[in-house]
């Protein structure tokens, strides 16, 4: 029995020696990677850096994440100079989605697109001809939106094309009052699926203009019943996302 107690003894100190080395060692280690990144910080916010990731990172990460674009610019713009190839499609994504700026956004897919002529870029991901379109449609310049929603769909594929390819074409047309050639347009993106309600919501304006009342009703009660598949990001407002009050305002308007 005694010697089970010296046993127990020994092993609670043997433990309580392991928790103080753990922690000693997890203070250091933590004193360490601290240190690490504000020697980091110091060089990306004096520009002695010459890492273009590490003021992309920093950008993102420090600024950019928080809404604080007019700061994170200053070190994405510096990652751009030192690499353009690598971050102008970031940057441009960010100047269309973020802050709405269609022409500076533009400069940079367009500068992308020089740089690399043998590829279809993707910037952060998406079709570049695609953004381009978003950033005309943004611009209501509809016929060059029109082009190049037509040019990604030629990149992409009819069956492999983002859905809002279709949407955008349709929206566009109906902006032109093209009405007959905007519901081609929207039905296209109903054919890759039913439950598209931007279309639907597009196909119920554009029969209202042509006085089918009976089209008009069908497609606002499938935009209403579909809104739960609208496009949609928590962090970023798209340019043709719809709202279920702005669906229930014009059916309401059919009644009146």
């Amino acid at each position: 029995m005694v010697g089970l107690k010296k046993f127990f003894k020994i092993s609670g100190l043997i433990i309580l020696v392991l928790i103080i080395a753990i922690a000693i060692y997890g203070y250091f280690k933590g004193k360490v990677i601290t240190d690490v990144r504000q020697e980091l910080s110091r060089k990306i916010e004096n520009f002695e850096s010459k890492n273009s990731d590490e003021y992309m990172e920093y950008s993102v990460i420090k600024f950019n994440k928080a809404g604080d674009f007019h700061t994170g610019f200053i070190y994405l713009n510096k990652a751009v100079e030192l690499n353009p190839l690598a971050h102008l499609g970031y940057r441009g994504w960010i100047r269309l989605r973020k802050i709405r700026d269609y022409d500076n956004a533009l400069d940079d897919f367009d500068r992308l697109d020089d740089l690399t002529p043998d590829v279809v870029d993707a910037p952060w991901g998406e079709d570049i001809d695609f953004l381009r379109g978003e950033c005309y449609f943004g611009k209501k310049d509809f016929r060059k939106a029109i082009e190049m929603f037509n040019r990604n769909i030629k990149n992409q594929k009819e069956d492999w094309a983002d859905i809002n390819s279709f949407v955008y074409l349709g929206l566009c047309e109906y902006e032109l009052g093209n009405y007959e050639k905007s519901i081609s347009e929207f039905q296209r993106a109903l054919a890759q699926s039913e439950s598209v309600c931007e279309a639907h919501f597009g196909l119920a304006k554009a029969y209202r203009k042509l006085g089918n009342t009976t089209l008009e009703k069908i497609h606002i009660k499938k935009a209403e019943t579909n809104i739960f598949y609208k496009r949609d990001d928590p962090y970023n407002e798209y340019l043709n996302e719809i709202y279920l009050s702005e669906i229930l305002e014009f059916k309401q308007q059919s009644r009146e």
